[in-house]
């Protein structure tokens, strides 16, 4: 087996065991998949009225919906990745020899594919809804891609967050300023609705240029300074999350 297959098989079985481990938790699927819709029907049907955005609300919505989506099924991942460091599970996979580097590219892989799954139902409910972008077929593509980045870099930062905690509990919440953030961004409201302090909290984090990306994607209009911020907080999320994750990993295994 050459030195390439050998993790790539490693990576895939890795994987196939994190998607197995997902299917058979209720929570994780409900917190990942059905949750984000959940309150996409609550801020759209309750709520929509009562915010002014100059468009319907549904347009105005679906990308910071989209962003909840990928923040909700982090505390998943942070656990999972706890448990594995808390039970002995890493020192089965020791003597097994299988790849270290495999056992945190499944975790990313199957957060991703997990979250994937969410967007496209949020995508599907907002079309039901009355969702009607704008966006050409290259500009599907671009918001395809800005979602994978953003995905594969909180999924990194969150594996962090698990290899660091002591507890699963404590895995758990470290996600919580992840799944807090959209609230605090453009993701409901614009931001220079909000009172000071808080606006200028939202227009400098790192999901609001995101949100603002995808929601210029959508309508047609894409604005290149929001688009770099926005691969800019990402591949710098990616890097720092990969770098602590893998010095935690070799640290503990």
């Amino acid at each position: 087996m050459s030195t390439v297959s050998g993790p790539l098989t490693d990576a895939a079985i890795m994987l196939r065991r994190n998607v197995k481990h997902t299917l058979r938790n209720p929570v994780a699927i409900f917190n990942a998949i059905l949750f984000p819709v959940v309150m996409m029907l609550i801020f759209v049907y309750v709520y929509g009225g009562a915010f002014s955005v100059g468009a319907d609300y549904i347009d105005y919505a679906t990308p910071g919906m989209l962003m909840m989506a990928v923040s909700y099924g982090l505390s998943a991942t942070a656990t999972a990745v706890s448990e594995d460091m808390t039970k002995g599970v890493i020192n089965r996979f020791k003597v097994m020899d299988v790849s270290r580097g495999a056992v945190l590219t499944g975790h990313v892989v199957s957060t991703v594919v997990r979250t994937l799954v969410a967007l496209a139902a949020i995508i599907g409910v907002a079309f039901l809804l009355g969702f009607r972008p704008s966006a050409t077929f290259p500009q599907w593509l671009a918001v395809i891609g800005i979602l994978v980045l953003t995905v594969f870099a909180v999924s990194w930062l969150t594996i962090a967050f698990g290899l660091a905690a002591k507890t699963l509990e404590s895995a758990g919440f470290a996600t919580v300023p992840l799944i807090m953030l959209p609230f605090l961004s453009s993701a409901i409201v614009p931001a220079d609705k909000m009172g000071p302090g808080i606006r200028q909290f939202a227009e400098y984090q790192p999901f609001t240029p995101i949100i603002e990306t995808l929601r210029g994607l959508f309508n047609g209009t894409p604005s290149a300074g929001y688009a770099i911020a926005a691969i800019a907080w990402c591949v710098g999320i990616a890097v720092v999350g990969y770098a602590w994750a893998r010095a935690k990993f070799t640290k503990r295994a």
